[in-house]
């Protein structure tokens, strides 16, 4: 007979944790969770918003299904784009349809504020 199984049946078993062991560690997981999804996805809605608010006439954008066109008129929440120059094609898309406002270089701009930044 081995001595071994029965030292192993005297030990007692760990402390079991309670809700409140754990609860540190949620907190800090939802600590972590927030900082790494949650804000910046809220800093970055605030940053689009702040470019949609700013469209202006004139301005050449992207919208979000690959069309690009220069602003010809502005209502509440619809803009009217020029997509073509030479048959003065015009469309009319909701504000939030548009993606990026575009400087005369091409580059894309997340918004207004960067101007002269590339994305």
């Amino acid at each position: 007979m081995s001595i071994s199984p029965l030292w192993m049946l005297a030990q007692e078993p760990p402390p079991a944790g309670g809700f409140f062991q754990m609860l540190p560690m949620l907190v800090g997981l939802f600590l972590i969770m927030y900082l790494l999804v949650i804000r910046p996805s809220r800093k970055q809605e605030r940053e689009r918003l702040a470019m949609l608010a700013a469209v202006q006439k004139n301005d050449k954008v992207l919208t979000t299904g690959g069309i690009y066109g220069v602003v010809t008129a502005v209502k509440d929440n619809e803009l009217t784009l020029r997509i073509d120059e030479e048959k003065n094609v015009r469309i009319r898309v909701a504000r939030h349809a548009i993606s990026h406002v575009v400087t005369g270089d091409g580059s894309e701009l997340t918004a207004p504020a960067t101007a002269g930044a590339p994305r």
